[in-house]
């Protein structure tokens, strides 16, 4: 095991700092001083943390990335996401995307690739008009899809599509700790053209001898491997990794077909997973009774699917980010009735819980604070 190199933080807010922002506030009273300092640069902002976008690149189908310099420095863990913010049509959308960059990156700097969905009104629109020099809103990172603090001497890390997104910030992160073990990187992808920071990758496993990478392509027969994937694949680049923790992203058919070959192999408990897709949703057509949005005073007849697709239909707009239950930013109170987690089929009917909207359709009945 190699220990954690503990990521380099910067100073906190300094005294002076501190007092000059409680001067402005007094002297900006009674609107916020974010509202006279973005005048000057949006960068600025005390309230909030912005960050201007420095680089965009489109050269990967359906992708887009983006480099971003934050106001000031927004610390995070490879395999965590943050959430960034824009407004698209005068409306504020957020959503949760992973970094791909090293969490020891020394310029500060954050590099985030976006995989574009058809009805992903914050992707699409970052792909069509992300342009150097536009401000964006960040959030603190959140997640728990995190390497652990004693790096493991053997790692496996397979992605695919989206899903490069945290497993590429863990492999650089590693490479950047200096870590002398192994680690075995498989990525799925149509084809060549469409692997992001595929030459980066490339570089990356030629400058460290314990880093073994494989592409494979379901569209063409110039990877290492072809096809979706099987164990045949992972015995052929990591014949170990029974005894190895294994790190996984993708679609839901990758992470259930990586699930089920660590399971086969009774290692199981060594997986870690997350999915960059919605859970698939179905309507419950025998859904009955009335939801109720209390704070809003909206109230609509249960249509079956999640409260927060019923909140959108009503007229409403929830603070949403991943829609796939990652983020919980959608975690509003339930304050009466039940709900069903799609992602696990349990009821839960405890007055007052916390629930993610996204992710559980209402039953029967059912009050939210919203």
């Amino acid at each position: 095991m190699t220990l954690l190199h503990r990521a380099r933080r910067g100073p906190g807010p300094s005294i002076g700092r501190k007092a000059l922002i409680k001067a402005l506030h007094v002297l900006s009273a009674p609107h916020h001083p974010d509202r006279y300092l973005e005048l000057a640069d949006p960068l600025l902002a005390v309230q909030h943390t912005r960050a201007r976008i420095t680089n965009v690149d489109r050269n990967v189908p359906g992708a887009v990335t983006l480099e971003l310099r934050p106001g000031r420095p927004l610390e995070f863990r490879a395999g965590q996401h943050l959430q960034l913010g824009v407004v698209v049509d005068g409306v504020r959308h957020s959503r949760s995307y992973s970094p791909v960059s090293s969490q020891h990156r020394a310029d500060g700097r954050i590099q985030l690739t976006v995989g574009v969905r058809p009805d992903g009104v914050v992707s699409r629109h970052l792909h069509e008009h992300a342009t150097a020099g536009d401000v964006v809103d960040l959030a603190a990172a959140t997640g728990e899809f995190c390497l652990p603090a004693e790096r493991p001497e053997r790692l496996v890390l397979v992605s695919g599509g989206s899903g490069i997104t945290p497993v590429l910030s863990m492999l650089r992160t590693l490479a950047d700790e200096g870590h002398s073990g192994t680690v075995a990187f498989l990525h799925y992808a149509p084809t060549a053209a469409h692997v992001p920071h595929r030459d980066a990758i490339e570089s990356l496993a030629g400058a460290h001898a314990g880093v073994d990478v494989a592409f494979a392509y379901t569209r063409a027969d110039d990877g290492a491997l072809r096809g979706r994937f099987d164990r045949s694949h992972l015995e052929r680049v990591a014949p170990w990794f029974a005894g190895a923790p294994a790190y996984v992203c993708g679609p839901a058919g990758l992470v259930d077909s990586v699930r089920e070959v660590y399971g086969d192999a009774g290692a199981a408990h060594l997986l870690r997973t997350e999915q960059f897709t919605p859970p698939v949703v179905v309507r419950d057509d025998d859904a009955s009774g009335t939801v109720t949005f209390a704070a809003s005073g909206v109230r609509a007849e249960n249509s079956g699917v999640t409260a927060l697709e019923q909140a959108e239909a009503a007229g409403l707009t929830p603070q949403h980010g991943c829609r796939m239950g990652i983020c919980h930013s959608c975690t509003v109170t339930r304050l009466s009735g039940g709900t069903r987690d799609v992602r696990t089929g349990e009821i839960d009917d405890e007055p007052g819980a916390e629930v993610q909207i996204c992710v559980n359709v209402p039953v029967g009945d059912a009050a939210f604070d919203l």
